[in-house]
């Protein structure tokens, strides 16, 4: 597989100081995808930051939503500017975008795909947490809209260490290159 870094993008999700703490191992990951973040800039490659919150009250999360309104209580008390701020260890640049979403996917609820568009971003690598939650979602939704996808399987993390397994092995290769943090940085 090669590369064209003119039109890849390498999108950093959840990567919060909110969600975070529940990951075990978040500071291995951070530190992997520390390492990402200096590949791809060095390479002149587009980092995208993309973050999920709510206004003050979580207005947005729907009764019907089930996975969002089981902690809408806990939304509606949460500090969001601290819940959604990126952990500092791989914080943007400055001139680096950070997309708000308000759902699971990266392409909801906020403009990444405006931003990716603007860019000419026609590959995006993939990075973040949960790999069951906005990793898949994306990835599903950024196959139906037809981007090329990579996802760096090393570089994202699950509550569930055998979710992110049969994920990375089994699921993510029918519609994406899936490949460890040393094969990506080799590109």
């Amino acid at each position: 597989m090669e590369q064209n870094t003119q039109n890849t993008a390498l999108l950093v999700m959840d990567m919060q100081v909110g969600i975070l703490p529940r990951i075990p191992d978040a500071s291995g990951l951070l530190s992997r995808v520390a390492k990402a973040i200096a590949n791809a800039r060095a390479k002149k490659i587009h980092v995208i930051y993309v973050t999920v919150g709510f206004r003050a009250g979580a207005p947005e999360v729907s009764a019907n939503n089930k996975g969002f309104s089981a902690s809408k209580a806990i939304f509606a008390d949460t500090d969001m500017d601290e819940f959604m701020r990126v952990d500092p260890a791989i914080a943007p640049l400055e001139g680096e975008i950070t997309v708000a979403k308000r759902r699971v996917s990266a392409f909801t609820g906020g403009d990444l795909e405006v931003v990716l568009r603007a860019f000419g971003i026609q590959h995006i690598v993939l990075t973040g947490v949960a790999t069951s939650g906005v990793v898949l979602s994306t990835l599903r939704e950024a196959a139906d809209k037809d981007y090329r996808i990579s996802v760096i399987a090393d570089c994202c993390a699950d509550m569930d260490e055998e979710v992110h397994r049969v994920l990375t092995t089994k699921i993510f290769p029918r519609q994406a290159d899936v490949l460890s943090l040393e094969e990506w940085v080799k590109l």
